[in-house]
């Protein structure tokens, strides 16, 4: 029997790039109130990045995020940040969680999942102008780091960045 609330944070392969490319579009819609993004004569967003998470598998980590068995969201990260010149510090580059979802303890939990999984020295960059992400992150980040996390800010267009850095430890993060 599945409990209905379990959160699961899954490595993607290639199999999951159309599933991905597919939450990929939501996720831009939703930035598109925050960011001056366009879409492209197919009337699709796109993400040319994509394909570099199965190239480049020791830099780029793609994860689905499941809640009770069924497709909640993703997480994209990298190995190298645009916020920090250290080219080993893993970054949050995307971060997404389905509308019905949010609210309810499933992006807190595949956080803590990320970084139980890729423990290290980590970066994470929100817009100033997604007023909610800088909320999210500002909570789950001090309840992670309990307090112990430095936060700075970044110039940015159309909006200046909040940049957290944090370090987890191996079997350190409580999920």
């Amino acid at each position: 029997m599945t409990d209905s609330h379990a959160v699961s944070l899954e490595a993607a392969t290639s199999a999951d790039a159309q599933l991905l490319s597919n939450l990929l579009e939501l996720y831009i819609h939703d930035l598109s109130d925050v960011f001056d993004v366009e879409l492209g004569a197919d009337g699709r967003f796109g993400y040319p990045r994509l394909p570099l998470y199965w190239s480049e598998r020791e830099r780029r980590f793609a994860f689905i995020v499941r809640c009770g068995g069924r497709v909640a969201g993703f997480v994209l990260a990298t190995r190298g940040s645009p916020a920090v010149e250290d080219p080993d510090v893993l970054d949050v580059a995307e971060f997404f969680v389905l509308r019905r979802y949010r609210r309810s303890g499933v992006g807190r939990r595949a956080a803590l999942l990320l970084w139980s999984s890729l423990p290290g020295r980590w970066t994470v960059r929100v817009s100033e102008g997604n007023r909610g992400a800088v909320a999210f992150w500002s909570g789950v980040i001090a309840e992670l780091t309990s307090g112990a996390a430095t936060e700075s800010r970044r110039p940015g267009q159309p909006n200046a960045w909040r940049v957290f850095s944090f370090e987890t430890v191996p079997g350190r993060v409580t999920v």
